[in-house]
């Protein structure tokens, strides 16, 4: 058979669903293959969108989420969602085409050293030479991107190699599982944290790629532990729980440090120093048990004491079925540490000045969107006050990127989840300038006739630099702008588009975009003026309660 026909059938044995891209001429004989395919292809409008929604579908599913681009040009604008995709520890797959490589046919028109070009930023990439690999090099890259810990992965596919006959073989799917940590590494664990007088459970983006909710919060009940969780952790376990602490949002100084700076012992599921680091350690200062599919990466601020590797779940159902509950615990401080906070976060939740400020926002969403609706950010400095006061009652209920923290990613995201759970309420979250790096794709969203709410949060400006601008005592220069009329751009993609005027109409309508059909965009102006104040000030000059 075909070679291109064979690489489809290699994806339809994988599973796969769709193909997120943009095609050129070197990638028509696959698009000639795909067309008899079950698999359906999603054209978006840049390459950009195709990877942020097909690594969307990978942190979404588990399952590695494809894409597709031509060669040159079309290759090189995967390397963004490739790097989002593989510090975010989500499974995708790129196809990226290429020129003949037996024979040249225009010279070095348009070529570049993708592979290379890729091996930094993936998992695994290489160049299709010989046809009779297609098969099992797909079947490698699909478990090497769901292989703990995920990531993208990238085969090129030139033109002559397309052509080609070959044998129609696939290889059988196997899935490896998890070894379970060693039991003696296990009752090490316990011991440490008996021993402890103030241990505290930090749960991190590894324990939401795989559905530990039950098991930490089984360990939670019997402990009666607090715990506080990482960005890319919320929701793993309700946090509406009594002994949930808070979200550190940033790497230092929040209220909720008071109390992670006094535990003797954190117990860290699922972080790996990618994400940024939720506490810093100290040469003899707080002890940490990690525990994860994985070792840790040691650095100068993450360098824990004991390794507990193997399958998250399993490693907290034995440590919660061995542990007992220890009369060295004293938790009396986190309970006044979690009023502390509460009182701080609320304080601004009903402030109805306009422009919105973003804790306002915050609150009006949490109230509006039923407990499994999903919020995609983008990134900008809205994404700090999300993580800190957005409580999620479900996991992947808040999707953030705190690994790569790239712009452009928050609508892409957003089209993936609706597709993936056309069911569920599904709001994307976007500063004016994020969303400016990717709005093309609100066509993609037309065309699918998906039911997606767009809040652009518009400043005019790049919010989250002029907040550090502003930290660091420099005056405000070279980060302003000018803005399309956001409602008429909406329209002219056959979206709907409003602009509220003052709170009340705010309300008014993300009530009614959640309850309506089509693509709806609210521009809605912002004010960041709080953010100076609150993040630089009052946190470097708060004292922690005694």
């Amino acid at each position: 058979m075909k070679a291109s026909d064979l690489f489809i059938k290699a994806l339809e044995n994988e599973g796969v669903k769709y193909i997120f891209g943009v095609p050129g001429e070197e990638n028509l004989d696959f698009l000639n293959s795909l067309k008899n395919s079950n698999i359906q292809l999603i054209i978006t409008r840049h390459e950009q969108g195709a990877g942020f929604m097909a690594a969307t579908y990978g942190r979404l599913t588990g399952k590695p989420g494809v894409c597709i681009a031509t060669l040159g040009p079309g290759a090189t604008n995967f390397v963004t969602p490739a790097a989002y995709a593989q510090l975010g520890g989500m499974p995708m797959f790129m196809i990226t085409g290429q020129k003949p490589i037996k024979k040249s046919k225009q010279g070095r028109f348009q070529i570049v050293d993708i592979v290379d070009l890729m091996r930094p930023i993936t998992k695994f990439t290489k160049q299709i030479v010989n046809a009779n690999n297609i098969a099992p090099l797909v079947r490698e890259c699909f478990r090497l991107a769901t292989e703990e810990r995920p990531g993208a992965v990238h085969l090129e596919l030139p033109e002559d190699i397309a052509i080609e006959d070959v044998a129609n073989q696939v290889f059988e799917v196997s899935d490896c599982s998890i070894p379970t940590a060693d039991e003696k590494v296990i009752q090490q664990a316990v011991e440490m944290i008996e021993k402890a007088k103030m241990p505290l459970l930090l749960i991190g983006a590894g324990a939401n790629r795989k559905n530990t909710s039950k098991a930490l919060t089984d360990f939670v009940e019997k402990t009666g532990m607090p715990f506080f969780n990482t960005q890319m952790g919320k929701g793993v376990v309700d946090e509406r729980h009594k002994l949930y602490l808070g979200t550190a949002a940033l790497s230092d100084s929040d209220f909720l440090h008071c109390a992670i700076n006094r535990a003797d012992l954190i117990i860290n599921v699922g972080h790996d120093v990618i994400e940024k680091p939720p506490f810093f350690m100290e040469h003899g200062g707080t002890k940490v048990i990690h525990i994860n599919y994985f070792p840790a990466q040691v650095d100068a601020v993450y360098f824990p004491q004991l390794n507990v590797v193997g399958d998250i779940d399993d490693s907290i159902e034995q440590i919660t079925k061995t542990i007992t509950n220890s009369p060295n615990w004293d938790f009396s401080y986190y309970e006044r540490i979690t009023n502390e906070v509460e009182m701080h976060l609320s304080k601004y939740a009903q402030d109805k000045r306009f422009p919105t400020l973003p804790q306002r926002l915050v609150n009006v969403m949490r109230k509006l969107i039923p407990d499994d609706g999903i919020v995609s950010l983008d990134n900008g400095i809205y994404k700090i006050w999300f993580a800190r006061n957005y409580k999620c009652y479900q996991r992947n209920t808040l999707l953030l990127d705190n690994a790569l923290a790239t712009m452009g990613a928050g609508l892409p995201a957003a089209m993936m989840a609706k597709i993936i759970y056309p069911e569920r309420k599904v709001v994307a979250v976007c500063g004016d300038g994020g969303f400016m790096m990717n709005s093309q794709e609100m066509e993609t969203a037309v065309r699918l006739k998906l039911n997606l709410v767009v809040i652009i949060l518009n400043d005019n400006a790049y919010g989250m630099i002029k907040w550090k601008q502003e930290g660091m005592g420099f005056e405000s220069y070279g980060l302003d702008y000018a803005n399309p009329d956001f409602v008429k751009y909406a329209e002219s993609y056959g979206a709907i588009g409003h602009r509220p005027t003052n709170d009340d109409e705010l309300v008014v309508t993300i009530e009614k975009c959640l309850n309506s059909d089509g693509v709806h965009l609210i521009d809605l102006a912002v004010d960041y003026s709080l953010n100076h104040y609150i993040l630089n000030v009052i946190l470097k000059e708060k004292t922690c309660i005694l």
